[in-house]
């Protein structure tokens, strides 16, 4: 293959999307004449760790790897595997580098396979360090600021013997009307911000995603309005902090206001956000929601601690009563809204009191459902310099009380629309058994009942006659 040489480059459109539209072109004639060569289609395989916004991502860098001529590969033998990585806890790190060895095993039995690596992990200076140092077999590295630049580096990689690593410390740009690839065709997650202002003490985020940027209104009204032209009726409107939206743009919108905006387009019928945090829900937000036909009754609010001790040292800014005062409001406002969260046991300094306190708001709130985790060091944020680190045995202990009452209560909670219809959007065919397709209601629980994949991405009308836990059996009405 002929290099992709400097005067090549220089002749491509400065202004994107046009610019990566061209590239494009470029990596499409490339993989064409490295096919017609191997005598086989090129394969690739996209490997997604973490958080929604990366699936989100890893959707984007599909799409592109479709139009240049890939051909998609369910497993990692494929002539082109990209891992999306997340850093949110330290053993995400030490899992890609695991499996960065088995990769390096394939390609050297596949001499044209090529390796790239994306996402947050990739914006640790140390990680690209180490990847400099011992695994130079890999050859494309990039960020979470430049994604929109994949095409370009795709071509980059193509023709060069090198790693090729393209990092940027942060970034206010954001480039629309790029290629994506859905994983489902009726439901979509939308970006409508990147970046998070908040720096939780605990949280990697803000130094990997960068500062909040929100995106223009009309560009995410176009969006949903093209996906639903294009058959999706569910969207998953995707932030670090999605009731901080708008504050920057230079006509400030608020949150509800664009969720107004969205709940006007033909078509759509149904509207998911997350993650919310409590400290910028408005009276407003509840009020959008409750008056909402498409809004889904299902709100996702971080707790973290209970304690207003521990929430103030791991910068929540909010406490114990504010939250749940808010609670409070949402479910005198909205009563049928599922709420579920996440929580932390072990922060540094934490306390057995502490922990009661987190257990009280548990037992006062009663989730639905909560994210459970043990407190782990992240390098990089201020809790991890912090003394205090609880012993492994009483966070052991603490989790296991935790994890015990959330599971008690949350069985109850999914419990209460036995017997009643609602309305399912069929998302697959079971699993387990082929004679049931499993479909999510409006709160976010799983219901299988009897049915054919000609149900897919239909919205039906279900019995709820039996919950197992988390999830109902039912029975499909007309």
């Amino acid at each position: 293959m002929q290099d992709y040489n400097m005067e090549q480059m220089m002749q491509a459109p400065v202004k994107e999307p046009e610019r990566q539209y061209y590239f494009i072109e470029e990596a499409k004639k490339m993989i064409a004449e490295k096919s017609k060569r191997l005598g086989r289609p090129l394969t690739f395989c996209v490997t997604t760790f973490g958080c929604q916004m990366n699936a989100r991502d890893s959707e984007k860098l599909t799409g592109i790897l479709e139009q240049i001529g890939y051909v998609e590969a369910q497993e990692e033998k494929a002539d082109f595997v990209i891992y999306n990585t997340c850093t949110v806890r330290e053993n995400a790190n030490l899992r890609v580098y695991g499996r960065l060895g088995y990769l390096h095993s394939l390609k050297k039995k596949n001499p044209h396979m090529m390796i790239g690596l994306c996402g947050c992990m990739m914006q640790e200076p140390q990680v690209v360090e180490k990847l400099k140092k011992s695994y130079s077999f890999v050859n494309l590295i990039f960020g979470t600021h430049n994604i929109y630049k994949f095409a370009e580096l795709v071509v980059s990689a193509l023709s060069s013997d090198r790693m090729v690593i393209d990092i940027w410390k942060d970034t206010d740009k954001i480039v629309e009307d790029l290629p994506s690839q859905r994983k489902f065709p009726f439901k979509s997650g939308v970006n409508i911000m990147f970046g998070c202002n908040n720096f939780c003490s605990y949280c990697i985020v803000p130094y990997v995603r960068g500062r909040e940027r929100s995106r223009n209104p009309k560009d995410i009204i176009r969006e949903i309005e093209h996906l639903v032209a294009d058959g999706v009726v569910e969207v998953m409107l995707l932030g670090q902090n999605v009731n901080s939206y708008g504050k920057n743009l230079e006509e400030p919108m608020t949150f509800a206001q664009l969720l107004q905006e969205i709940e006007k387009i033909e078509g759509l019928k149904r509207i998911r956000f997350m993650t919310s945090h409590p400290k910028d829900l408005s009276d407003e937000l509840i009020e959008v929601m409750k008056n909402s036909k498409k809004i889904c009754r299902h709100l996702h609010l971080p707790l973290q601690s209970g304690s207003t001790e521990i929430l103030k040292v791991m910068n929540r800014k909010y406490t114990k009563e504010q939250y749940l005062n808010l609670v409070k409001k949402i479910r005198t406002s909205i009563p049928d809204m599922s709420l579920t969260t996440d929580i932390i046991v072990g922060f540094p300094g934490e306390t057995e009191e502490d922990f009661l306190e987190t257990m009280d708001v548990v037992e006062q709130v009663r989730y639905d459902s909560a994210f459970t985790f043990i407190y782990s060091k992240r390098t990089g944020t201020p809790a991890a310099a912090m003394e205090n680190q609880i012993p492994e045995e009483v966070v052991k202990d603490r989790f296991d009380r935790l994890l015990a009452k959330v599971q008690e209560i949350g069985r109850e909670m999914s419990s209460r629309d036995t017997g009643t219809i609602q309305e399912v959007l069929v998302e697959e065919q079971n699993s387990q058994d082929t004679h049931l397709m499993t479909g999510r209601l409006s709160n976010n629980l799983l219901v299988h009942f009897p049915g054919d994949v000609s149900l897919l991405g239909q919205i039906c009308q279900v019995r709820l006659d039996e919950c197992r836990g988390f999830y109902y059996m039912g029975t499909k009405i007309g």
